[in-house]
């Protein structure tokens, strides 16, 4: 086992698989989700997620149900994620936790608001940002103007109005890779300890020093890092395998295109030894590419 350096925490998402579903670490989570949602949150229970105890499992997801400081009901899912179609896998996610939380028979106005939050240590997409918010709101095609909602017969009142954004489900995605080190507020000071798994000395968002506290590594058992140093190798593993199969798609997919090319000169008369010259293959290779043809 390597050993513990002073100040090492464990990595966010393995405290999300354990630590952090005691109830007396809750104020980690809350520090990180107020941080993020720029409102003081509560959370009232952590409810039973896709996410399991099983260390390898490529992806974790904790699904918990808060209620925030105007005493909604919100069901935000903190998700880590090494998966194709991952926005589809997404937005199935929310749908799943929206249906299964309206109970049978109940009108559709007692639907949950879900919050879906994703901690991403890869590169999602091509953006100039490291943390990106999506939600659903209707605008005038004309006016540009937000649609204003109201129940049927009720009074058009201040207090009964909502917009779309607050039914539809919020999307963040935060990519710690694309995190360049810059503090600028209390947000960065959470996403610099997601990526380097370490709170500085001078660092003061709310909460940030419990997760300093209780998840230092120093303070578990040697069986407990143990395991976390299992989690972290599997991850390594993963993220080399993955790594390794695309090289081997690309230069898969490179040999392809090289042999179509010598297959449409081939076609169109040109020489062997002509080939060979731009190509840079031998002559043997280049004939190879055509019985591998026929």
């Amino acid at each position: 086992m390597n050993r513990v350096k002073e100040g090492e925490l464990v990595r966010f998402d393995w405290a999300i698989k354990t630590l952090l579903r005691e109830k007396a670490n809750f104020d980690v989570l809350e520090g990180f989700l107020s941080a993020l949602l720029r409102e003081p949150i509560t959370i009232e229970q952590i409810l039973e997620g896709e996410s399991n105890a099983r260390e390898g499992q490529k992806y974790n997801r904790v699904d918990i149900l808060v209620h925030d400081a105007k005493g909604r009901k919100l069901i935000i899912e903190v998700q880590n994620q090494h998966e194709g179609d991952y926005m589809e896998r997404l937005l199935f996610g929310t749908a799943k936790v929206i249906v299964e939380n309206l109970p049978l028979g109940e009108k559709y106005d007692q639907v949950v608001k879900v919050i879906s939050i994703s901690i991403l240590y890869f590169n999602l997409g091509i953006g100039d940002d490291y943390v990106y918010r999506g939600t659903t709101e209707f605008r005038g095609l004309h006016t540009g103007h937000s649609l204003v909602l109201r129940r049927r017969g009720e009074a058009l009142r201040g207090s009964l109005l909502s917009r779309s954004r607050d039914i539809f489900p919020e999307y963040y995605l935060i990519n710690v890779e694309r995190f360049g080190d810059t503090i600028r507020n209390d947000l960065d000071e959470w996403i610099y300890m997601l990526k380097h798994s370490a709170v500085r000395d001078d660092f003061r968002a709310s909460k940030i020093d419990k997760a300093r506290e209780k998840l230092a590594l120093m303070r578990m058992s040697p069986e407990e890092q143990r395991r976390h140093e299992r989690y972290v190798q599997s991850i390594v593993i993963e993220r080399d395998m993955f790594m390794t199969a695309t090289e081997k798609g690309r230069e898969e997919g490179r040999k392809e295109e090289r042999e179509a090319i010598i297959r449409s000169l081939r076609k169109n008369g040109m020489t062997l030894e002509k080939i060979s010259a731009i190509t840079g293959l031998s002559v043997a290779e280049i004939t190879g590419v055509d019985d591998d043809e026929s």
